[in-house]
């Protein structure tokens, strides 16, 4: 049995004096997508944010690779992509630039990489308009070329497929089962039914709020 890349324990929220959960403890190890799952307000994204490290608004500790992720911060986020809610796209770059601007943090990424992604997704052609002239599902796919260029171990998506058409959702779910079966790890969120088999371990936040 690998050792667990992540590692939660005792995991407490509240927001608005209402706990989103309590004494939350889970691991997970490579190869794994873990779905988390609960109804609108349950906390899903809450969590996400607080995984990643954008959000401290919590007690309990979290564990990267058997050290705390306070001790090992800078390896954390190197082996770290975070996709969110928003697409995190700026509207006046065009989806090259884009993508340029996230190579620039990550070297190993060359010009040739930014091209075959942004083909994989589709936007072919595009390569060169401004991202305020695109749809909201095109902006969505320039945020969702970052899977196609990354190499962290660890993929956190909240609702990786919205905005989507099924073709689309068909190739990102091919991209995190080869994702995983290369070693790597997904937590995501998605009310899309993951076509994963056994890969998938799911955890229901309402179900340990006792709200089921």
């Amino acid at each position: 049995m690998s050792e667990p890349l992540l590692t939660v324990e005792r995991l407490f929220c509240e927001r608005d004096d209402r706990i989103l959960f309590d004494n939350l403890s889970f691991d997970v190890k490579q190869g794994e997508v873990v779905q988390i799952e609960g109804q609108n307000g349950s906390g899903k994204t809450t969590l996400l944010r607080i995984l990643s490290g954008l959000s401290r608004n919590f007690e309990g500790d979290i564990y990267w690779k058997g050290d705390h992720i306070s001790d090992v911060a800078e390896d954390f986020r190197l082996s770290l992509l975070y996709f969110g809610h928003q697409p995190g796209v700026k509207a006046i770059l065009t989806p090259e630039e884009n993508l340029n601007w996230y190579a620039a943090m990550h070297p190993s990424i060359d010009q040739q990489r930014i091209f075959d992604a942004l083909e994989q997704v589709g936007l072919k052609g595009y390569e060169d308009v401004p991202c305020h002239m695109l749809s909201a599902g095109q902006n969505r796919r320039v945020s969702l070329a970052r899977l196609y260029l990354s190499n962290a171990r660890l993929w956190i998506l909240d609702e990786p497929f919205t905005a989507i058409d099924k073709r689309g959702v068909a190739e990102k779910e091919a991209l995190i089962a080869r994702h995983a079966e290369q070693g790597g790890s997904v937590i995501l969120t998605t009310h899309h039914e993951l076509n994963m088999g056994d890969r998938v371990r799911r955890i229901n936040l309402d179900k340990l709020a006792g709200t089921s």
